[in-house]
């Protein structure tokens, strides 16, 4: 067996997380290569392509999507390109909640639209907001703000900003992230593997690594799992091409309301960090087990 694993260039010397899947990988007998997605090479030689790092595809969207479609008709891609479709516009999060999956209370932004700021904090009754744009990652352009007449002026200049060339989601700011952080739950095959709390620097929002955040092992509450496994379901019924029945993985991410509420915050299909560090070899050997199970199945392109 003979895979493709998708990165980017100039990946930051720190990202080390997947080394031991790689080694995993490498036990299994399991040729690898690592290459940044827009490499010049057949992707028909592989029996499948994985994305991973590929954490530079929101500035190359159209570029990213053109790829997605093209490696698709000659390999077979995790997860495949209907889900990675679906999952790149955070207007998922609205379809979910039509779907009975809890998400935080939000008002959806269209592009080309005018929205009165103000109006809407009043009308929701909302001390703080977050503003946070519906494709993008690693919190670019995400806006927290007080409503008060400063933070709603800033408020409005960042939406005016972007609501030309981007859909936007406005939500209550949920300040239990300070303190507790969001919590995460990786699942492989639809199964849950390990968890993780992710717990920004005092006074910050932002969850990521690349902004001095702290990360620990964390077992999913009972009211999380349903969520997750509820949504989990949801993606499979609807955007999994035939004869396939699980997602190979999938990270999903909780923030929390003052009495401990979990809200489905987004769901990670496309090139999530996988925080091998807290589910250890058992977790690699997980994945890798998933991987040689499509290959065993017959579902890889032939």
């Amino acid at each position: 067996m003979k895979i493709a694993i998708a990165t980017r260039h100039n990946l930051p010397d720190w990202e080390q997380d997947d080394q031991p899947f790689f080694q995993a990988l490498t036990d299994a007998g399991i040729q690898h290569d690592v290459m940044p997605w827009d490499s010049d090479i057949r992707w028909s030689d592989y029996d499948l392509c994985l994305l991973r790092t590929t954490w530079d595809y929101q500035e190359r969207f159209e570029e990213f999507t053109q790829w997605v479609k093209t490696v698709s008709q000659h390999t077979q891609l995790c997860n495949p390109e209907t889900v990675i479709h679906w999952n790149s516009h955070k207007g998922y999060l609205r379809e979910l909640e039509q779907n009975g999956i809890q998400i935080a209370p939000s008002v959806w932004l269209d592009r080309g639209q005018a929205y009165d700021i103000k109006s809407i904090m009043a009308e929701k009754g909302w001390q703080q907001g977050f503003i946070k744009p519906l494709i993008g990652a690693n919190a670019r352009e995400c806006c927290r703000f007080n409503s008060d007449e400063p933070g709603l002026a800033r408020a409005k200049a960042h939406i005016d900003r972007l609501i030309t060339y981007e859909d936007l989601v406005l939500q209550p700011y949920l300040s239990t992230v300070e303190s507790f952080g969001e919590t995460s739950g990786i699942f492989f095959n639809n199964q849950f593997s390990h968890g993780t709390r992710k717990v920004p620097v005092q006074g910050d929002f932002r969850v990521q690594d690349d902004y001095g955040a702290s990360d620990f092992p964390y077992q999913l509450s009972d009211a999380e799992k349903v969520l997750a496994d509820k949504a989990l379901k949801y993606v499979c019924d609807h955007y999994l091409p035939p004869g396939q029945e699980q997602l190979l993985y999938a990270r999903i991410d909780f923030l929390h309301d003052a009495d401990g509420t979990p809200y489905l915050n987004e769901m990670e299909l496309i090139e999530p960090s996988l925080f091998f560090r807290h589910g250890g070899k058992q977790a690699c050997d997980t994945l890798v087990s998933a991987i040689q199970t499509i290959k065993n199945n017959g579902v890889i392109n032939e």
